[in-house]
C-alpha cells in the first residue's frame, strides 16, 4: 500500500496544462478631466407601459434616475457587490462584474492568449498595444454575447475587465511584476493609455467594455503581506512614481473603472483613503466612473487592518471615501450601516449612480441591434488575424540580450540541435497567469523542430526542474491501467452522473486513453447539462520507476482523490486552476489502485491527473545529448508555478509568490554550467516574467534572449529570432540587476536606489537594453537652446539603418534636470517611438517635451517647473553604460537646452 506524507498545495491563480490543448477543442495627448455631469433630473413617469430606464432614446442620467428611483434599499445593497443578484420585479437581469483581461480574455476558455503584461512592455510599441486590446475586447464582446444566448451570466462572461495592472515594477522579487508594464511610469502610463482606448472603444455613446487600471495605488508587495502592509511613501515618489500611470489611464484614457487595492496607504486601507479615491482620483483628474475594490479587499479594513470592528463599519467606511463595487461580501452589510446611520442612504445612490451608468453604457439595457459591439461574432475568437497578431507581438516582445561574436542568427541547416531545459516544452510556461487558453500552442521545442531544415536533427532533453519539487505532469496513459491492480486496458474507467454527487447509475461508462479533461462550457456527452454532472475514474497506476513521487490533481472545479481507498486529497477552486499534491513512495511495476472523483464548480471546468516522477539522472541525459549536437538552445528561467499572486508554495529562492533570491534556481545553474562545460556553442533563452540575476551566465554564455512569458505563438516567434527570419528589437521594461544585494529591504518604499531613475549601482543588463541583427546611427539632433517656462521643447533626431538586415529601432528620449533644487531621477523616460527601417534609410523621429515633462515635485511638494538646464538624450539605449550594455547595436545622440523665465507651478 502507498503511504502519503505531507500534502502540499499550490493555489496560484490560473493553473494551465497541456492537458488543456487537444485536437478536438476548436474555437467555439492629454485631453483633461470630462465635463461636470449634468443636474440630476427627477424620475420620469411610465409611459407606454415601459419603465422609463428602458427607453434609450432618453438622455443616460434620466434613466439612471429612474432605475434608481424604483430600487428599495436592499435592492440597492445587492447591486453593489460583484455578482449582483436579477432584480425580477424589475426585469434587471443578474450581473457578474468579475472578468479578466490581463493578455487576452482568460478564464473563460479558447481566446487568443498575448504575451504577458512585461514581454507586452517589452515591446515598447503603443501601436500595438492598441490593437491587441482592441483584439482582446473584440474576443470579450463575442464571448459576452455568445454566453448570453446560452442563458450564461456567471463569473468570467461579463463586460467588466479587471485589467490593466499598472503598478509600478519597483523590485524584481515582486511576484506578480509579470502582469505590469514595468518599472518606468512614462512607459506604463502610454501603454495603459493604448490598453484601456482598445478595450473600452470609441463609440460616442456605448462602451465596448469596460478597462480597469489597478491596484491603485503604491502596491507591489510583498504578496504573503498584502493585506496588512501600510505603504509608506513622500509625496515626491507618490506623484512621480506610483500615480503617472493611473493619471494617465484616467484622464487621457478615459478608463471607466478603477480598482482599489488591498494594502494601507498613509495609515488608511486603500479601498477607504479619501485621499487617494476622492481628492486625487476624483477632484483632481476628474474621474466619473467607478471604483471596484480588489477581492475581500473591504474584509481587511477590519480583520487585517483593523482601522474598524465591524463589517458594516468597514462597509460605511470603503463607501463613504469612494469604493462603490465590492469584490467579496463585505457590502451585504451596507443596509446594516444605514439603518445604524453609519453611512447616508444618498451615499449609497451615488456609488449605484456610477454602476448603473456603466451598464447603460454598455448597452445592457438596450435592444441588440442599437450596440454597435453586440453583434461581433464568436468566430473573431483566435481567429486567424488574431493569431497572426499574437506572433506579431510575441516576437516584438523578444529581447536579445547578448550576441558575442555573433553567434545569432542560427543556420538552419546545422546538423543536430540540442534543445535542453525544463522551460523547453511547457504550455503552462507560455501563458504566465490570468490567462486564456489557446487551441494550439507552440512551445520552443516545437518551433525549433519546424524551423529547421528537413536534414536536420533536433534532440531534447529536459535536464532539471524549473526548482527542485515543483515540476508536475500529466500522467501518461502507459503508466495508467482501467483495472484495479494493474489490470485492463492502458487509461482509466470513466464514469458519468447526470448531477452533482455521483448519484444513481451513471448515464456512459467509457475507458479514458488518459486522466485529461476539460470543458470549455461544454459537456462531457450529449444529454448533460453544463456544469451539472459529476464523473468518477477508477483504475491503477504502474510506476515505471522506484522512488518518490508527487501523486495529485490539477483541476478547476471540486476533485477528490483516493488511493488505496484512502482519501488523500479533497480541493477545489471556482475561481482558478488549482493544483493538489501529496508524496508517495512507489516501487517499479507494482501497481497503485486509484479513484478520482469530480464535479464542476462551473461550465467551464476541467481536471487532470499529475505527477512528478524521481528525477535522478536527468542532468547526465542533458550533458549527453548535448555532446552529440552542433549548438545547444538552452530554455531556462522561472515559472508561474513559482512566481505569482499571493501563492501557497515555499521553494528554496521564493516565498508565497515572491522571489528571495533574484537568481536562477538551483538545478537550472548546475544544469547551465554543466552544459556550458560541453564546449558546444549555446544560445540560452529565457522564459521568465521578472529579472533575473545571471552574472555567470552573461560572463560565460555567447548568446541570450529574453522571451517573458510569451502566449501561443512563442515557439515560432522564438525560432524566427534564433534562425534569422525576424530581427529582435524587444528593449528591456525593468533593469536586470547582478544581485538581491544591489536591492533595498522589498517592503521599503522608498524608490531610493530603485529603478534605472534612482539606481547608482552598475545593473547586468539596463532598463531600455536590446540588441539586433543590424546597427542604426543617429545624427543631427535639434533641441532648442532655450525654452520659456509653460512652453514646450520640440526635439528631432535622424535615425538610419547604416547595417545589413532590415530591422526595427526603439528610439528613446531620456531628459535630466541638471540644476533641480530638490531630489530628482538620475535621468526619465520622456520620450519613444519604435521605427521600421530598411539598410540605408533614413527616419526623422520628433518629439514634444511638455511643461509637465520637465517638472519636478519641489521641497513644498508642489509640483514646479524651474529654470535651469535640462539634458536630452536620444537613441536606442539608456545613455551611460558600459560593459556588455555598451555592446548595442545602437547608439545614443546628447544636447542641453535651457529653461528660462520664472518657477512656474502646475496641478500636481
Amino acid at each position: 500500500m502507498a503511504r502519503s506524507s505531507l500534502t502540499h498545495r499550490e493555489t496560484n491563480r490560473v493553473r494551465v496544462h497541456p492537458f488543456l490543448i487537444f485536437s478536438g477543442l476548436i474555437a467555439l495627448g492629454c485631453t483633461g478631466p470630462g465635463p461636470a455631469p449634468p443636474p440630476t433630473p427627477a424620475p420620469l413617469p411610465q409611459a407606454g407601459g415601459e419603465p422609463p430606464f428602458l427607453d434609450p432614446e432618453l438622455p443616460l442620467e434620466s434613466r439612471v434616475e429612474d432605475l434608481l428611483g424604483r430600487m428599495t434599499l436592499e435592492e440597492k445593497v445587492s447591486q453593489t457587490l460583484y455578482d449582483a443578484p436579477a432584480i425580477e420585479r424589475l426585469g434587471i437581469p443578474e450581473y457578474n462584474w468579475w472578468n479578466e483581461a490581463l493578455h487576452g480574455v482568460a478564464r473563460a476558455g479558447l481566446a487568443t492568449v498575448f504575451p504577458q503584461a512585461i514581454g507586452l512592455a517589452a515591446t515598447w510599441d503603443t501601436d500595438l498595444m492598441f490593437r491587441v486590446a482592441t483584439a482582446i475586447s473584440d474576443e470579450a464582446r463575442a464571448k459576452h454575447h455568445a454566453s448570453l444566448r446560452a442563458g450564461q451570466r456567471g463569473i468570467y462572461e461579463g463586460l467588466t475587465f479587471w485589467s490593466p495592472n499598472i503598478n509600478i515594477f519597483r523590485d524584481p522579487r515582486w511576484g506578480r511584476g509579470m502582469e505590469t508594464y514595468g518599472e518606468d511610469p512614462y512607459l506604463a502610463g502610454r501603454l495603459a493609455v493604448e490598453f484601456v482606448r482598445g478595450m473600452q472603444g470609441d463609440h460616442p455613446v456605448y462602451l465596448k467594455t469596460v478597462a480597469t487600471p489597478k491596484h491603485y495605488a503604491v502596491h507591489s508587495g510583498p504578496e504573503p503581506d498584502r493585506h496588512t502592509f501600510d505603504a509608506v511613501v513622500d509625496e515626491r515618489d507618490l506623484r512621480e512614481t506610483y500615480l503617472p500611470a493611473f493619471r494617465a489611464s484616467v484622464m487621457e484614457g478615459r478608463a471607466e473603472s478603477v480598482m482599489c487595492a488591498y494594502n494601507r496607504f498613509r495609515g488608511n486601507p486603500a479601498c477607504g483613503s479619501r485621499e487617494l479615491l476622492q481628492q486625487i482620483l476624483r477632484d483632481e483628474w476628474g474621474f466619473q466612473g467607478y471604483v471596484v475594490s480588489d477581492c475581500w479587499a473591504i474584509v481587511d479594513i477590519y480583520q487585517n487592518h483593523r482601522v474598524v470592528e465591524t463589517a458594516p463599519e468597514a462597509a460605511a467606511m470603503a463607501v463613504a471615501a469612494g469604493t462603490d463595487l465590492n469584490c467579496g461580501v463585505t457590502f451585504d452589510s451596507l443596509g446594516v450601516a444605514v439603518r445604524e446611520g453609519r453611512l447616508p442612504e444618498a451615499q449609497l445612490d451615488t456609488s449605484l449612480r456610477r454602476l448603473l451608468r456603466a451598464r447603460f453604457r454598455l448597452g445592457m439595457f438596450d435592444p441588440p441591434d442599437r450596440v454597435p459591439y453586440a453583434n461581433i461574432p464568436l468566430s473573431v475568437n483566435e481567429s486567424e488575424a488574431h493569431q497572426s497578431l499574437a506572433l506579431e507581438a510575441t516576437r516584438k516582445s523578444l529581447v536579445l540580450l547578448k550576441n558575442e561574436g555573433d553567434l545569432l542568427p542560427l543556420d538552419r541547416t546545422l546538423g543536430t540541435v540540442a534543445v535542453i531545459g525544463p522551460n523547453a516544452d511547457d504550455v503552462q510556461v507560455l501563458l504566465g497567469n490570468y490567462n486564456g487558453f489557446p487551441s494550439d500552442p507552440v512551445t520552443p521545442l516545437r518551433g525549433i523542430r519546424e524551423k529547421v531544415s528537413e536534414g536536420s536533427e533536433v534532440l531534447f532533453a529536459v535536464g532539471s526542474e524549473v526548482a527542485e519539487n515543483l515540476w508536475l505532469e500529466g500522467v501518461p496513459s502507459s503508466a495508467l491501467r482501467a483495472e484495479a491492480s494493474g489490470g485492463g486496458s492502458e487509461g482509466t474507467r470513466a464514469e458519468f452522473f447526470p448531477n452533482t454527487g455521483l448519484e444513481g447509475e451513471p448515464v456512459a461508462t467509457r475507458v479514458d486513453e488518459s486522466l485529461e479533461s476539460v470543458w470549455f462550457g461544454e459537456v462531457p456527452l450529449p444529454g448533460l447539462d453544463p456544469g451539472i454532472f459529476s464523473v468518477r475514474w477508477t483504475g491503477s497506476i504502474v510506476p515505471p520507476v522506484s522512488g518518490r513521487y508527487s501523486l495529485g490533481t490539477r483541476s478547476q472545479g471540486r476533485s477528490r482523490l483516493f488511493v488505496d481507498d484512502t482519501l488523500l486529497l479533497d480541493s477545489g477552486s471556482q475561481h482558478e486552476w488549482h493544483v493538489d499534491w501529496t508524496e508517495l513512495e512507489l516501487e517499479k511495476d507494482t501497481p497503485v489502485d486509484f479513484r478520482l472523483e469530480f464535479r464542476p464548480l462551473r461550465p467551464d471546468a476541467a481536471v487532470q491527473l499529475v505527477w512528478r516522477q524521481p528525477v535522478d539522472g536527468l542532468r547526465s541525459e542533458a550533458v549527453e545529448v548535448a555532446e552529440m549536437a552542433d549548438v545547444v538552445i538552452l530554455f531556462l528561467g522561472l515559472s508561474p508555478r513559482l512566481e505569482g499572486e499571493e501563492m501557497g508554495v515555499e521553494f528554496q529562492g521564493f516565498a508565497g509568490g515572491d522571489r528571495v533570491d533574484i537568481g536562477l534556481p538551483a538545478a537550472q545553474e548546475e544544469l547551465l554550467e554543466a552544459v556550458m562545460a560541453t564546449g558546444k556553442p549555446v544560445v540560452l533563452v529565457l522564459l521568465n516574467g521578472s529579472a533575473l540575476a545571471l552574472p555567470w551566465a552573461a560572463e560565460n554564455v555567447p548568446a541570450i534572449l529574453e522571451a517573458w512569458y510569451p502566449g501561443q505563438a512563442a515557439g515560432t516567434a522564438i525560432a524566427d529570432v534564433l534562425f534569422g527570419d525576424y530581427n529582435p528589437a524587444g528593449r528591456l521594461p525593468v533593469t536586470f540587476y547582478r544581485s538581491v544585494e544591489q536591492l533595498p529591504p522589498f517592503d521599503e518604499y522608498d524608490m531610493k536606489g530603485r529603478t534605472y531613475r534612482y539606481f547608482e549601482g552598475d545593473p547586468l543588463f539596463p532598463f531600455g537594453h536590446g540588441l539586433s541583427y543590424t546597427t542604426f546611427r543617429y545624427r543631427n539632433l535639434e533641441v532648442p537652446r532655450r525654452v520659456r517656462a509653460g512652453e514646450s521643447a520640440r526635439i528631432s533626431v535622424e535615425v538610419e539603418n547604416v547595417g545589413p538586415l532590415a530591422g526595427e529601432e526603439v528610439v528613446q528620449l531620456y531628459l535630466t534636470d541638471l540644476e533641480a533644487s530638490a531630489p530628482v531621477p538620475i535621468r526619465s523616460l520622456q520620450g519613444l517611438e519604435r521605427v521600421f527601417l530598411r539598410p540605408g534609410e533614413r527616419r526623422t523621429v520628433s518629439f514634444t517635451l511638455t511643461p509637465r515633462q520637465m517638472s519636478l515635485i519641489g521641497a513644498d511638494w508642489e509640483r514646479v517647473l524651474e529654470p535651469g538646464e535640462f539634458e536630452v538624450t536620444v537613441g536606442g539605449k539608456q545613455p551611460g553604460f558600459g560593459g556588455l550594455a555598451d555592446a548595442a547595436s545602437t547608439e545614443v545622440a546628447t544636447a542641453v537646452f535651457r529653461v528660462s523665465g520664472d518657477l512656474l507651478r502646475l496641478p500636481r
